[in-house]
Parts: C-alpha cells; structure tokens; sequence
C-alpha cells in the first residue's frame, strides 16, 4: 500500500481514495498483478493523472494506512477484511482489496467491465503456481514437532479435517488409501494436530504440492513454511524438476517462502 500512499502525498487533496489503492495494485510488475498489466487494456498513466485529481468530500484515518483516506476508503478496507476472515487468512492482501473496490463499485468510474472481469479472474482468485526444484536446498528448519504421517494417525488426523478444513476431507481421505502417504503433519507442544500438508495428492495428480492447512492461531509462527518445505524436500528427491502448488492463495506467502511464480492462465 505504499505506492497508493506515495500518489495521494503527490494529490490534490493529499488523501488517499479508492482510486488511489487500485493505482497501488495495478503498479506491481511482478504475479499475478502484473498478469494484469499484460492482459488488459488499462493504462496506468491515464489511471494515475485522473486518481491525482480526485478531491474527496470527506477524510479520516485508518489503522491500514499512515495517511489521510477518504470514508470510501474505509468501507473498502472493511469489505475487503471480511474477505480475508472468509477465506480464513489473516494477512490482508491485494488480492482481497481488489475484490473490495470493484464489488463496491467504488472504481467503476475508472475501470471498464471487460478490466473489472479480467482483474477479478486473474488477481482475486486462486492460482496454481510453481517453483524450481532443481537448485533447491532445504532451509535450515529445526522442528520436533513435524512428521510425515502414519496409517495409525488416520483417524486423528481425519477428525482434525473434518472439524477445522472440511473443504480438503476428500482429498486427504483419497491419500490415505494409496500405498503411501504423502501427508505431513505438525503437532503443538501438547500433541494435538494444528496443521497439515500434502503432495502427489492435489486433485489426484502428481508433482503437485497441497493441500496445506494451518490452525489461524498458529499462523505467523512459521508451521505453514515448515510443512511446505518438509513436502518439497520430499518432492526434490523423489526427482521432480519443478512443484506445482495447485490453487495457491495467498499468492504471497508461496512468493517469499520458496520464490513460486503464479503459473500464466490460457486465454
């Protein structure tokens, strides 16, 4: 969001607005959000010189930003945390304040129908992604509380998904009758499940990593790196040259913790 500050600093009224944020978004070069430079037809500089000009009627403060925003903006970021929180993350992230700022139709002015659908296909939805296995190295990881999974376990850990990813029941339960299991799973220092991955699991198919789940108030404490990378050690030896990491999100975390790209979509 630094970039939508940075443009209101250089504004009219110096405060930041709708127009401002999805300026912010569409400036990245890099993902997901520069797939969307390449694909559609907005034209940043024009995008720019209207969003300058824009003089709110109303100015508040956020806990999001450091500057002066609009009230709109403030109904944007709200909308967009109840995204976040609904796909049970906890990180806000371009991809659910894009979502925010077209369904409140606070950027129609500034956007085209065909952009609006090509921002919403590109940036707001899962992706699969991939990363380079070749010159990888397991990072330096030091958990006793992280397994691969046993045939013993499969009850626990069926419980564990029933309860808390519900969404993924199926998928694991598929693994659990194949002749091994590509599942690993963390432990809190009680001994209960908080988190689990997966590979050559994914809708069936191999060379993918995922599923992968971690309780929300175990995240930040680096469980999810740790299993993704527990999984790539695994798939690295196997002989993968690449892992696919099929319906990533968010997007971000696969970035920085083992340099994922997001894989083009077909037109």
């Amino acid at each position: 969001m630094r970039d939508s500050e940075q443009l209101a600093q250089s504004s009219v009224s110096q405060v930041v607005t709708p127009g401002h944020l999805l300026y912010g978004c569409l400036i990245q070069k890099s993902g997901a959000l520069g797939e969307i430079r390449l694909k559609s037809s907005i034209e940043l500089e024009k995008l720019r010189s209207t969003v300058i000009m824009a003089e709110p009627h109303t100015k508040t403060t956020s806990d999001y930003l450091s500057c002066s925003v609009s009230k709109e903006v403030l109904a944007v970021f709200e909308k967009a945390a109840n995204y976040m929180k609904n796909y049970n993350q906890i990180h806000l992230n371009e991809g659910h304040l894009l979502k925010a700022l077209i369904n409140s139709h606070k950027v129609d002015h500034l956007l085209t129908e065909e952009n609006k659908q090509i921002i919403i296909r590109l940036a707001t939805s899962s992706r699969d992604m991939i990363t380079h296995l070749a010159a990888y190295s397991f990072p330096d990881i030091t958990s006793r509380f992280i397994d691969k999974v046993s045939k013993k376990e499969e009850t626990e850990l069926i419980q564990f998904m029933e309860t808390h990813f519900s969404g993924w029941l199926d998928t694991i339960q598929f693994a659990f009758q194949q002749a091994e299991q590509n599942i690993y799973i963390a432990r809190n220092d009680g001994g209960k499940i908080i988190g689990f991955a997966a590979y050559d699991t994914y809708q069936h198919k191999k060379g993918y990593f995922g599923p992968m789940g971690v309780l929300p108030d175990c995240r930040t404490k680096g469980v999810g790196y740790a299993l993704l990378h527990y999984c790539l050690k695994d798939m690295k030896e196997i002989g993968y040259e690449y892992a696919i990491i099929g319906g990533a999100g968010p997007l971000e975390f696969y970035e920085k913790a083992c340099r994922a790209v997001v894989i083009p979509l077909n037109e």
